[in-house]
């Protein structure tokens, strides 16, 4: 089973309309990506709590990291460029966390509210190598502009 965005975009709007805690829209939007596409694994938010760190927010599957500094892992370094990144080998990317053993490949996205701050990154791990790709990072980040560009 693989995500439908243009589903997914609908029934998440439908959702999250009138919401407006962060932190309830992560755990929607966490959910609902979690439980559309077979290829992810863990699902979920990395939050900017203080400068340089991300905390654990909403997710979906096993344990994750607690805390993240931008200088550390592919969390860190979308949160730090403000980049997509997709990772298709873990192992090779300089610096990855192990959070799960599992991991073989990850997408990572900022998510910026409506006056282009950065209040986190969406992650999603897979255990499966090269599962992500450009046609994901853009459904994934119409539906984080859509839920949080709102905030």
């Amino acid at each position: 089973m693989r995500a439908d965005y243009a589903e997914l975009r609908r029934r998440i709007a439908a959702l999250t309309e009138g919401e407006t805690d962060a932190v309830a829209l992560m755990a929607t939007v966490a959910c609902e990506l979690h439980h559309a596409d077979a290829r992810f694994d863990w699902t979920g938010f990395y939050r900017v709590t203080a400068p340089e760190v991300l905390k654990i927010g909403p997710y979906q599957g096993g344990h994750g990291c607690l805390t993240i500094p931008f200088a550390r892992g592919v969390c860190g370094a979308a949160a730090r460029t403000g980049e997509v990144q997709i990772v298709d080998d873990v192992e090779a990317f300089p610096g990855h966390i192990a959070c799960s053993a599992s991991t073989r490949s990850e997408i990572v996205l900022p998510v910026r509210d409506g006056a282009g701050r950065l209040i986190g990154v969406l992650d999603i791990d897979s255990d499966a190598r090269a599962a992500f790709g450009p046609g994901d990072a853009a459904g994934l980040g119409a539906i984080l502009a859509d839920v949080f560009g709102r905030l």
